[in-house]
């Protein structure tokens, strides 16, 4: 696995909008040299450009547009509004002071997503945490000490989690060990309240949560991982792996492939949705 670089790491919207051009382009039967020259840059320029990983000025999509044959003022305006929009920094900008730069990647590409599947062996899934549980964990299980950062932190989980509420909501398919139940983040208070909150939360059509049980646990998958998949198909499937100081982005046919056949035995191997609330409220009660 190669760790690919946060400054190189594509964004949802210049995806689409590179592949777009691309499409342009080619159909103008124009290479990536021309158009380069065009813009005064380079054919490398051109290329980052439309594989969506650096960021658009209007001037040269204008140009590029002129050059593809595109004239049309309202088509035209089009692309340039998604310019715009390809730069606009996101909601989580305002927390930029505490994420680094390969996280808010992965948020802005969570907020694209059209499905999230994700697997968990420690905590409870990000976007199914209560502020307590999150407050445990970012406090490093001192939550009565707080501080300022700490409660930004709090509020970033909190916030992140509000796209699951949206019109347009990801689906969320969680998988998690059974252990994650039975260790105590914040305490058994905080743990059962955690709980209460999981099966209040699966009964939205949007998400799925499903526990692997001890006697299957480790077998499919030896570490956490998110995968996403995007309602544009010019946008690849991508796996998202998160580790102390940095995180990987694999998007390649092969990881994908391998990845999905994990998802595939992690669904078999856990219990069903329905199985899995019986276990959250049979474990809830013991608290």
């Amino acid at each position: 696995m190669v760790e690919r670089r946060p400054e190189g790491r594509p964004t949802a919207r210049r995806i689409v909008l590179g592949s777009q051009l691309r499409r342009l382009r080619e159909a103008a039967e124009i290479t990536r040299g021309e158009a380069g020259y065009r813009i005064r840059g380079s054919e490398s320029k051109i290329s980052r450009m439309e594989l969506g990983r650096v960021g658009f000025k209007e001037r040269d999509v204008a140009d590029l547009l002129a050059m593809y044959g595109v004239t049309d003022p309202e088509e035209v305006g089009e692309y340039l509004q998604m310019v715009k929009e390809s730069n606009n920094p996101g909601w989580w900008h305002r927390y930029g002071d505490l994420m680094p730069n390969w996280l808010q990647d992965f948020v802005g590409l969570e907020e694209s997503a059209s499905r999230i599947q994700t697997y968990e062996l420690q905590f409870v899934p990000g976007l199914m945490q209560t502020e307590d549980y999150v407050r445990a964990i970012v406090s490093h299980g001192r939550p009565d000490i707080r501080t300022a950062e700490q409660e930004r932190r709090v509020k970033l989980r909190m916030d992140r989690q509000k796209v699951l509420h949206r019109a347009d909501a990801p689906k969320l398919w969680a998988v998690v060990d059974e252990s994650v139940l039975h260790r105590p983040i914040g305490g058994p208070k905080v743990l059962r309240e955690q709980i209460d909150y999981l099966l209040e939360i699966t009964r939205l059509p949007n998400i799925t949560l499903q526990v692997v049980p001890y006697g299957l646990s480790g077998y499919a998958a030896e570490g956490a991982f998110t995968m996403m998949r995007f309602a544009e198909p010019e946008l690849p499937d991508l796996v998202y792996i998160e580790h102390l100081t940095g995180a990987l982005y694999l998007d390649r046919l092969e990881e994908i492939e391998q990845y999905s056949r994990v998802v595939d035995r992690l669904t078999v191997d856990a219990e069903t949705p329905n199985r899995t609330r019986q276990l959250l409220s049979k474990r809830r009660a013991e608290l």
